[in-house]
């Protein structure tokens, strides 16, 4: 299905409905859909269907509900990445990756060596704007349920909360995969910004048994790092193919 689109709506089968207005617009001004085309659509929930272009107009495109249709099944590996909080478009980089690579949420970090602040209005545009990130990604790459982006936190907080069986902190230097023998369900994934992790938020994040973990004797830019780690934890673990 080349065409899939995020809609959050109910999808039962034969229902004709009016899209919402960022997924018609898309359809219908950048897709240029015609009525009998065919569109996938996804509820974000795990719930993927068939629809059938009805109408297309200036405003509104209206579409039926043909058949339900079998998504990407989802990485049996539950990976929660807390994510430094980068300038620019690294952020959005890193996001997106993560989501192809089947991150099943992520959270936005404070620590000490970033350099991005947010407040009031502009932290939760940032927040919407990350969401739509993950939501493209999972247009793109086959997933029918977009994984949560989190509010961001500081470093300390998101520590405490941590209760997943394996917790791997990037870490330059330190051992690699191949002393990690734990087959577990859920990993929290901590990548530090760029300059790295302070030494305080490293032994920190040991105190919460987090694991320090290198990836050779490169140092990984921030929106790298986790593209690299995520490969290797789904291929372990996950259902990345070697």
């Amino acid at each position: 299905m080349s065409i899939r689109l995020y809609v959050d709506e109910t999808l039962p089968l034969g229902r004709r409905f009016s899209l919402p207005e960022g997924p018609a617009r898309h359809l219908a001004a950048v897709l240029r859909a015609r009525p009998g085309d065919q569109v996938s659509l996804f509820d974000g929930r795990g719930h993927e269907v068939l629809a059938q272009v009805l109408e297309v107009g200036r405003r509104q495109v209206d579409v039926g509900i043909v058949s339900e249709y079998s998504p990407t099944p989802e990485s049996p590996l539950v990976v929660h990445l807390g994510q430094a909080i980068s300038k620019g478009d690294r952020m959005d980089y890193a996001i997106q990756k993560a989501v192809e690579l089947g991150v099943a949420s992520v959270t936005p970090l404070y620590t000490e060596r970033g350099d991005v602040r947010l407040k009031g209005d502009r932290a939760d545009k940032k927040l919407t704007h990350w969401q739509n990130v993950a939501i493209s990604a999972c247009e793109q790459c086959g997933r029918a349920t977009v994984p949560a982006i989190h509010p961001p936190m500081a470093l300390p907080q998101w520590l405490a909360e941590r209760d997943d069986p394996l917790r791997l902190v990037l870490h330059p230097g330190q051992p690699g995969w191949q002393e990690q023998q734990a087959s577990p369900a859920r990993v929290a994934l901590l990548i530090g910004p760029e300059g790295g992790l302070s030494a305080d938020e490293v032994s920190a994040s040991l105190h919460h048994d987090f694991l320090p973990l290198g990836l050779g004797p490169r140092i990984l830019r921030t929106e790298t790092a986790p593209v690299v780690a995520l490969t290797l934890l789904q291929s372990r673990y996950g259902d990345l193919l070697p």
